[in-house]
């Protein structure tokens, strides 16, 4: 069987790859061949690569099976600032068709780029997450994710394209002008984030029309975890399937993995380009499938970036493969091992409250989490929109009532603040649901 990168999809773009369709036992022998040559060329030519490596006695002869992986160290965003701005590319920069980094937002960003080979393959991942999310070519498809650096835009974008879906590249923000043309044009399928679908639906009421009246059928949401209490909530105000897609920059970009329209049990990961594992996050153990922790990734095909042992940070589980057995899937994301809150010793994420929050009817899934420290305990303060159709009264008794199950549920006291509706900041890309506010 090849190891080498997959040429051009096949030309009918409404079936599956033929690697979608392989057995565990073949996707496994396909990954030892594609990791072996990756992490060969990842040493032979990334000077941060062959320095980690020679550093913890491991050489690319050492993987000799898929379990030799846990040899080799992690690698994470530091290791990539440290090669700022091109040093992790393995090859030369005139090769590169095209550089993404991220924000920024906590240090130097992280660079990525891609050859014309990850070009390729990277939208025919996006193009495979999108078919098994529902979506069909020629279907009009709205893109609402953020183009330019962020790799959400662009490659969500190539990925229509490679479908031989229509694409509007309307990008993030206007959110009038994003209703506008959404009720003019009439698309069946939208991509954005889950909190700025909501956001939209804002829009449409504001302009005198109904979410459930519009044409869209389909939503390919990611870029931010989401539960299914926000997946429930989205369908209802818009009377359409979401499914989740889900990659990072570092490893591609979206595309990485991608939900079944049909059973909308969990993003299969496309274990021909990417091998997953899951650790523990403090003894970075290996732990088997099915228990949760720190999803780690390893590229098995990308040539500009390869990326080897790379920690997520987001926590996660491997589940046996369903509508295509032969890859697992990676359960909800249920937080990020760097965004989780220590409150006076319990551990929580916006996640849990956001699960809470939408099981009281009288809450909109819009808020914000306030840490402070006023004296020498920490506190946290729950911000949250009551829904427009909600009297006062109503939202602040059912705030009472999201307090009292945080307390209960998760273990922590915690103030809820209901706001009026529309008066949080809304987000066209990913949404900021923590604002520290202690000291240093």
């Amino acid at each position: 069987m090849s190891t080498e990168p997959p040429a051009a999809s096949q030309t009918d773009p409404s079936r599956p790859d033929p690697e979608e369709l392989m057995s565990r036992a073949e996707i496994e022998e396909l990954q030892l061949g594609r990791l072996q040559a990756t992490v060969r060329h990842a040493y032979e030519n990334v000077e941060a690569y062959r320095e980690l490596y020679d550093a913890h006695h491991v050489t690319p002869e050492d993987l000799q099976s898929l379990e030799d992986l846990a040899k080799f160290p992690f690698t994470d965003k530091g290791f990539l600032r440290r090669a700022y701005p091109f040093k992790a590319f393995a090859v030369p920069r005139k090769q590169v068709r095209r550089i993404h980094a991220s924000s920024g937002t906590t240090g130097r960003p992280t660079v990525v780029g891609y050859t014309d080979q990850d070009l390729e393959n990277w939208a025919t991942l996006v193009a495979r997450c999108l078919r098994f999310s529902g979506i069909r070519p020629g279907d009009l498809v709205h893109n609402a994710y953020g183009y330019g650096l962020f790799t959400g835009g662009l490659g969500a974008h190539a990925g229509i394209e490679k479908l031989q879906a229509t694409v509007i590249p309307m990008s993030g923000g206007q959110t009038s002008k994003q209703v506008q043309l959404i009720d003019d044009f009439r698309p069946r399928a939208i991509l954005c984030t889950p909190t700025y679908l909501l956001a939209l639906a804002d829009g449409f009421r504001e302009a005198g029309l109904d979410p459930r009246e519009t044409s869209l059928e389909v939503a390919v949401l990611g870029a931010e975890p989401w539960t299914d209490e926000m997946r429930r909530e989205i369908e209802k105000t818009f009377a359409l399937k979401a499914c989740d897609i889900y990659g990072l920059s570092e490893v591609m970009g979206p595309g990485v993995a991608g939900e079944s329209f049909e059973r909308q049990d969990a993003s299969t990961i496309w274990e021909d380009h990417f091998r997953p594992e899951i650790i523990d996050p403090f003894t970075e153990e290996v732990l088997p499938t099915g228990q949760h922790g720190e999803l780690v990734f390893t590229t098995l095909t990308k040539q500009a970036l390869p990326i080897i042992r790379y920690r997520t940070h987001d926590l996660t589980q491997l589940l046996p493969g369903t509508d295509r057995p032969g890859h697992r899937r990676m359960g909800r994301i249920t937080g990020r091992s760097d965004d989780m809150i220590i409150l006076r010793g319990v551990n929580l994420f916006p996640s849990q409250i956001e699960e809470i929050a939408l099981g009281l009817e009288p809450l909109s899934p819009h808020f914000q989490l306030r840490l402070t420290r006023p004296d020498r305990m920490d506190e946290m303060t729950v911000h949250i929109e009551r829904r427009a159709e909600v009297s006062a009264d109503d939202g602040e008794s059912a705030g009472r009532s999201l307090a009292e199950q945080i307390k209960v549920r998760i273990g922590s006291s915690c103030r809820v603040v209901v706001e009026e509706p529309g008066s949080l900041a809304r987000s066209s890309g990913k949404l900021r649901r923590i604002y520290d506010e202690r000291p240093r």
